[in-house]
């Protein structure tokens, strides 16, 4: 879950329900304005959000595996940014929708599952490290393999939406899943790329 805050107004990105300690935090720093879901896989929570806020629901047409709530705005590539300077990038090629959204100010890049950044695994589980490292994740920076290999159609390839993505000018990487990258997340980037699209 990501809080942007732009002076009064908060946004949330793909948010996850948190307990009545965590929701009273939320409301102090100001009034939810906007709910944005940039991944198909994500969800589960935005109905919650959105009855208590009753804000605005922005995301892409064509989600599969939360089919509502109804979003009252749809993200495409001509979707303007839902703060001053920012912008909406497409995985044109994912068969399930996937979207990532750069604060151009700090050059900053949010995503969902298509990059993800494990900085650190000492808090996993030695469960959860084994099964990380069965779906093919290292610590670091990934392209998300599941997220990869299901929205990918059969015979073809992400790579040319990847090349489009490090076209924009971002230098960090906050992801739904993982740490922040603060800075190097563009060359971190083009590395994994290098080993992911042979």
């Amino acid at each position: 879950m990501i809080i942007l805050q732009s002076g009064p107004e908060i946004i949330l990105i793909n948010p996850v329900r948190m307990n009545e300690e965590g929701l009273a935090a939320l409301d102090l720093l100001g009034k939810v304005s906007k709910l944005i879901r940039l991944g198909d896989f994500h969800g589960l929570d935005d109905e919650f959000y959105l009855n208590r806020y009753k804000c605005e629901f922005w995301t892409q047409s064509g989600q599969e595996t939360y089919k509502s709530p109804n979003p009252t705005k749809t993200i495409s590539v001509s979707t303007t940014g839902p703060i001053k300077n920012s912008e909406f990038f497409i995985f044109e090629s994912a068969i399930f929708p996937e979207a990532a959204l750069l604060i151009k100010e700090h050059k900053l890049l949010i995503t969902t599952d298509s990059i993800q950044y494990h900085s650190d695994w000492n808090y996993f589980s030695w469960f959860t490290k084994f099964a990380f490292k069965l779906l093919g994740f290292k610590p670091g920076l990934n392209i998300g393999g599941p997220w990869l290999k299901r929205v990918t159609a059969k015979g073809k390839t992400l790579k040319k939406d990847f090349e489009a993505l490090l076209a924009l000018d971002f230098d960090a990487i906050i992801a739904a899943h993982g740490a922040l990258i603060e800075n190097g997340a563009k060359e971190l980037l083009e590395t994994e790329m290098s080993n992911v699209f042979t």
